[in-house]
C-alpha cells in the first residue's frame, strides 16, 4: 500500500484529529518489527482514547480499510507489520492503576511489562507472565500473544491470570467484561455475537474429538490459533469473549485494557547452571530433574552456550568452558521463605549429585550472580541474531512437544538443521515445559524464500505435529505459521475458528492474514531483507529493547528506527528510488541525528550492546566534524566557558523577551542546530574554576566546566563547593590541579562529533592528569556524572589513571567519616543517564539515604534529554522525555530533588517547576553542623 490519497487522509484526520502521520519517514520507520516480515503502512495513526479508537473502527469499516494495532512491537511472527492502516497504541495508552494492596492491577495496552513489575514490586507482587522480553514487551502484546515464559509455564500465562477486559469490537461497541452486567450487555448490544459464541461452545463441547484434540494441545503451553480451549473452560459469552481475546493477535478485538489477578514475588531464589557434554545428556537428565520441582529449567545447546561466553556479564566459569558439543540447564528454584528454600535446595542436591554434569553444579543465592545468568539467557535470542552475518534474516522459531518427546525433537532438528545446511542454528527455551525455541539465519534475496527454507518449514512442521506437539508454544501464530493452523486442529476446530472470526469481525477489518488464512504462501511472502549499512546497524535484529529507554521515543525516532531508516535509505538507493532516498535522507537529519541525545541509554537495554549514538555520532563528523570554531575552544576552553557563562548574565540583566526574540531570530537564520533556545528559567552563568591546592593529597578533584557555565540553583552552593566542604569534614584532602580551567573531559565534541575538537582535548588534558595524579597513584574525582564517563572515554588507554564519580567516592571514602544531623522527610531523586551506565545506583542510593528519611525515584524516570546542549538547541526534546517523570513528581510534594548533573537538573526544574539540586549539596546541609 502506498501512502494514503488526500480524501482518505481526511477521512482518517476527522477520526483521530492530529494522529495520522503519512511521511515516508514515520510510516518505514514503524514498518519494521522484531520478525522476518517487512510490509510498508498506508499511513501510521495513533490515537489517544479508546474512542478514537472506536471512530477509526468506524473508518475501517466504512471504507473496508484494515486496521492492525501495534505496541511494543517485540512481535516475532509477523503480527506486527501490515501494507494497510498501522495503529499505534503505545505512545497513548499508558495508563497503569494497582487495585486491592497489589493483588490486582489494571493496565492499558501501551505498558511496558517490566514497568507493570516495577510498580507491583512494593506490593511483593507481579504479573504471572514473564516472557524474556519483559524490558520491552507492552501488556497489549502480552494479552494478544497470550505471552507466558520461563517460570510462569501454562499456570501462570495471559489466559490463567487475567481477570477482565475492556474491548473496543469492530462493531464500534466498548464492553468493560469485568462488569457485573457484561453478559447481559453483550446480549443486548450484541444478539448475534452472543448466540453465536454459545453455539460455538455447544459444538465443542458436544464434539468428543474435538474436546479429546483440545485437552491434548492445551496441555502444553500453546498460541497456535485461536485458544479455542475458551469453549470448554468458560459457560458465559462475555467470559469466553475475554479468553477468546487472549492470544487472537489483534484480529477480534482491540483491548483498551486488562485486569490481572498478580502472583507473588518468590524474593528468594537459588540458581545454577548445569553443564552437559552433550544436548542428549541434558535431555536425558530431565525426567530427575523436574521431579525436583525447580521454578524453572532453561536450555541452552552449544551454539547458544558459544554466544553467552561472548557476553560481558558471563561469568569466569561459563567464559572458560571449552565448549565443544554441550547443553546446559539453567535451573532455579523459589520460594518466598529462606528456610523453605533452603528445604528446597537440600532435597535437589542428591538429585544434582547424580546427573552426568561435565563440572559439579554449583547453585547460587547471590542476586548479582543469579541476575548474570539470567540476563544471559533473556538476551540470548537477539545475541545469537546479532552475532549473525551481514545481510542475512533471523528467524526465530518456537515449539512445543510433551517433555517425553523432547530429546527425540532436539535429535531430529539438528539433522533438520544439518541437512538443510543451517549450520549455525542454535536451540535454546523452556524445557521443563517442553517448550524448544531455534533459530536460523537466512538470506531472503529481493525478499525471496529459498527452496531450502520452504522445504525446511515443511519438515519441521511434520516433525512437531507428529510429536503431538503445537507449532506455536509462545509467540503467536502470525504470518509464519497461519497456513498451518488447520492441519494442527483439523478440519472441525478450524472451522470453529474461522466461524468466530466471522462472529466478532464480520468486515475482516482487523489484522488480515494474521493467525488464520486462505493463502497457503502468506508465510513465505514480504520475508525481510538486511541491506548491509553500517557496523551497529547490520547487528540490529529490530527485537526493539532499546526503545522504552530512549529520550526521544515519544517526539522522533527510537534507536530501533534510527537504524531500520537507515536500511530503507540504503534499500531505495540500491533500488534507483532517488527520490525515496532523498527524502528519507533529509528528514533524518532532524528525525534522528539532531534530536537523539546520544546517551547511550540504548546499548543498557541493547542484548548485543549497540550504541546507536555512536552511529550518530559519527553521522555528526560528517557534517561538522572539522569545524574551527570548537577546534579553537579546545585550545582556550577555560575562555570560551567563561564567555558563555557571562552571556548568560547579560540576558538574564534584560527584559526576557529581548533574549527570547534575539535567539529565535538567529535559529531562524543560521539553525536551530546552531543557535541555542535561550528560556527565562535558564540560570545566569556559573563562577570559573580555580586551583585547590592540598598538602599530600588524597585525590585530584576535576570540577566540571559546568559549574562554570551555569549559576547553583537558587540557595545552593554548586556541587564543587560541596564536595570541597564535605571533604574538609571529612578530614580528606583534594587536589584542584593548576590549569582546571581549561581542562575538560571531551563531551561537548564527542557528542556533536567534532573530532578534530576532541582530538586536541585528548591530546592536551591527560598529561595534566598525569602529573596531578601522580602518574596515577591518586584517584581522579569528577563531580558530573556525564564528565565521569567522559573522562573514562578519554583517559581509555592511558594507563593507570582511575576516574571516580563524586558520589560514588562520597559514599565509599567520605560519608562514613560524616555526621548526619537532621535528613529531611522526603526526597525526589534523578539518577541520569550516566550514573546508570557508570553503575552508580547503590551509590547514589546509599547517599540520598543518608540525606532523606524517603527516597523516591519516580515512576517514569529516564535520560532527561537535556545532552548537554541538546534541551538548549531541542528544548522540546526535553521537555518531551520528561513528561512522565515529572507528572509523577508533581502528584505529591517532596522535601528535596536532586540529580546528580548540572543540566540534568535544570532540564528536571524546568520540567516539574521544582528545584532540582545536585545530591551532594543537600548532603552538605544535612552534615553540616
Amino acid at each position: 500500500m502506498t501512502s494514503l490519497s488526500a480524501s482518505a487522509r481526511a477521512g482518517l484526520e476527522s477520526a483521530v484529529p492530529g494522529g495520522v502521520a503519512t511521511r515516508a519517514a514515520d510510516r518505514l520507520r514503524m514498518a519494521h518489527d522484531a520478525s522476518h516480515y517487512l510490509l510498508h503502512p498506508g499511513a501510521v495513526v495513533t490515537p489517544s482514547d479508546a474512542g478514537q479508537v472506536a471512530a477509526l473502527l468506524a473508518y475501517g469499516r466504512r471504507t473496508g480499510t484494515a486496521l492492525t494495532f501495534r505496541s511494543g512491537g517485540t512481535s516475532l511472527s509477523g503480527q506486527a507489520v501490515t501494507d494497510r492502516l498501522l495503529v499505534d497504541v503505545r505512545r497513548h495508552f499508558r495508563d497503569l492503576t494497582v487495585l486491592d494492596d497489589g493483588q490486582r492491577v489494571r493496565v492499558q495496552p501501551g505498558v511496558v511489562l517490566r514497568h507493570v513489575n516495577a510498580r507491583l514490586a512494593p506490593y511483593g507482587r507481579k504479573l504471572g507472565p514473564d516472557p524474556a522480553s519483559e524490558s520491552a514487551c507492552t501488556v497489549g502484546g502480552v494479552v494478544a500473544n497470550n505471552s507466558s515464559g520461563m517460570t510462569c509455564g501454562t499456570e501462570f500465562n495471559t489466559y490463567r491470570t487475567l481477570e477482565s477486559l475492556v474491548l473496543a469490537l469492530p462493531s464500534g461497541t466498548v464492553l468493560d467484561t469485568g462488569a457485573a452486567d457484561a453478559d447481559a450487555r453483550l446480549r443486548a448490544v450484541e444478539p448475534e455475537l452472543h448466540a453465536g459464541l454459545l453455539r460455538l461452545r455447544e459444538r465443542v463441547r458436544g464434539n468428543p474429538d474435538s474436546v479429546r484434540c483440545v485437552r491434548a494441545q492445551y496441555a502444553m503451553k500453546n498460541t497456535m490459533g485461536y485458544g479455542v480451549n475458551a469453549f470448554l473452560d468458560h459457560d458465559d459469552p462475555a467470559d469466553l469473549l475475554t479468553r477468546l481475546v487472549v492470544g487472537s493477535e489483534g484480529t477480534l478485538a482491540f483491548v483498551a485494557s486488562a485486569t490481572f489477578r498478580t502472583v507473588p514475588v518468590h524474593r528468594h531464589a537459588a540458581t545454577g547452571l548445569l553443564v552437559f557434554d552433550s544436548l542428549g545428556a541434558a535431555m536425558a537428565a530431565m525426567p530427575a530433574l523436574v521431579a525436583a520441582g525447580p521454578a524453572a529449567i532453561e536450555l541452552l545447546d552449544a551454539a547458544a552456550l558459544r554466544v553467552a561466553q561472548r557476553d560481558p556479564k558471563a561469568d569466569a566459569a561459563l567464559r572458560g568452558l571449552a565448549v565443544r558439543g554441550h547443553a546446559a540447564l539453567l535451573a532455579e528454584w523459589q520460594e518466598s521463605d529462606p528456610a523453605a528454600l533452603a528445604d528446597r535446595v537440600a532435597d535437589a542436591e542428591p538429585v544434582l549429585a547424580g546427573l552426568p554434569l561435565s563440572a559439579p553444579a554449583r547453585l547460587s543465592g547471590e542476586p548479582a550472580a543469579r541476575a548474570a545468568l539470567w540476563h544471559i539467557r533473556k538476551g540470548l535470542y537477539a545475541a545469537v541474531a546479532g552475532a549473525r552475518p551481514s545481510g542475512t534474516t533471523a528467524l526465530l522459531e518456537d515449539i512445543a512437544v510433551p517433555v517425553e518427546a523432547l530429546a527425540g525433537t532436539c535429535a531430529a532438528l539438528a539433522d533438520l538443521f544439518e541437512r538443510h545446511r543451517y549450520a549455525d542454528s542454535v536451540i535454546f527455551g523452556h524445557a521443563k515445559d517442553g517448550n524448544l525455541h531455534f533459530m536460523l539465519n537466512e538470506r531472503f534475496d529481493g525478499g525471496e524464500a529459498p527452496a531450502r527454507y520452504a522445504d525446511f518449514t515443511e519438515e519441521m512442521v511434520d516433525l512437531v505435529l507428529g510429536h503431538g506437539g503445537t507449532l506455536k508454544a509462545e509467540h503467536g501464530t502470525g504470518r509464519v505459521m497461519a497456513p498451518y493452523v488447520r492441519r494442527q486442529f483439523g478440519d472441525e476446530l478450524y472451522e470453529v475458528m474461522r466461524e468466530l472470526k466471522t462472529l466478532c469481525d464480520p468486515e475482516g477489518v482487523l489484522n488480515p492474514g494474521v493467525l488464520l488464512s486462505d493463502d497457503p504462501e502468506i508465510h513465505m511472502r514480504h520475508l525481510k531483507t538486511v541491506p548491509t549499512v553500517e557496523e551497529e546497524v547490520d547487528r540490529c535484529v529490530e527485537c526493539g529493547y532499546c526503545e522504552p529507554v530512549c529520550p526521544s521515543r515519544d517526539l522522533t525516532t527510537t534507536p530501533r528506527q534510527r537504524i531500520v531508516l537507515r536500511r530503507e535509505i540504503a534499500a531505495a538507493q540500491a533500488a534507483g528510488n532517488t527520490e525515496l532516498a532523498r527524502e528519507l535522507t533529509d528528514d533524518y537529519d532532524y528525525d534522528a541525528v539532531q534530536t537523539c541525545a546520544v546517551d547511550g541509554m540504548c546499548a543498557t537495554a541493547c542484548p548485543v550492546l549497540i550504541n546507536t549514538g555512536d552511529l550518530v555520532k559519527r553521522l555528526r563528523a560528517q557534517e561538522h566534524g572539522r569545524t574551527a570554531a570548537w577546534r579553537g575552544a579546545a585550545r582556550r576552553w577555560g575562555a570560551t566557558t567563561r564567555g558563555m557563562a557571562r552571556g548568560l548574565d547579560l540576558a538574564g540583566t534584560l527584559p526576557p523577551a529581548l533574549p527570547e526574540t534575539a535567539t529565535r531570530a538567529a535559529r531562524a537564520v543560521l539553525g536551530a542546530d546552531r543557535v541555542p533556545q535561550w528560556q527565562r528559567d535558564l540560570p545566569g552563568g556559573g563562577t570559573p574554576r580555580r586551583p585547590h591546592p592540598a598538602h599530600d593529597p588524597d585525590a585530584v578533584f576535576v570540577p566540571s566546566c559546568l559549574s562554570t557555565l551555569f549559576a547553583p540553583a537558587r540557595g545552593g552552593t554548586g556541587v564543587a563547593a560541596a564536595l570541597l566542604t564535605l571533604a574538609g569534614r571529612a578530614g580528606v584532602r583534594l587536589l584542584v590541579p593548576d590549569g582546571i580551567g581549561d581542562l575538560c573531559c571531551g563531551t561537548p565534541w564527542s557528542s556533536k562529533g567534532l573530532t578534530e575538537g576532541y582530538r586536541a582535548v585528548r591530546d592536551s588534558v591527560p598529561p595534566v592528569l598525569r602529573e596531578a595524579s601522580r602518574d596515577g597513584a591518586l584517584p581522579l574525582v569528577s563531580d558530573a556524572a556525564s564528565c565521569t564517563e567522559g573522562f573514562d572515554r578519554l583517559l581509555d588507554g592511558a594507563g593507570d589513571l582511575r576516574v571516580v564519580d563524586a558520589v560514588a567516592y562520597t559514599a565509599g571514602t567520605l560519608l562514613p567519616r560524616l555526621t548526619v544531623r537532621r535528613r529531611i522527610g522526603s526526597l525526589a531523586l534523578h539518577p541520569t543517564c550516566s550514573s546508570a551506565r557508570l553503575g552508580l545506583d547503590d551509590a547514589l542510593l546509599t547517599v540520598a539515604r543518608a540525606v532523606a528519611d524517603e527516597v523516591v525515584v519516580p515512576d517514569g524516570w529516564q535520560c532527561c534529554g537535556f545532552a548537554g546542549d541538546r534541551g538548549l538547541l531541542h528544548p522540546e526534546l526535553t521537555a518531551s522525555a520528561t513528561r512522565a517523570e515529572a507528572a509523577a513528581v508533581a502528584a505529591r510534594p517532596f522535601d528535596g530533588y536532586a540529580s546528580v548533573n548540572r543540566t540534568c537538573e535544570i532540564g528536571l526544574a524546568r520540567a516539574t517547576g521544582q528545584p532540582y539540586r545536585h545530591l551532594l549539596e543537600l548532603l552538605a546541609e544535612v552534615t553540616a553542623p
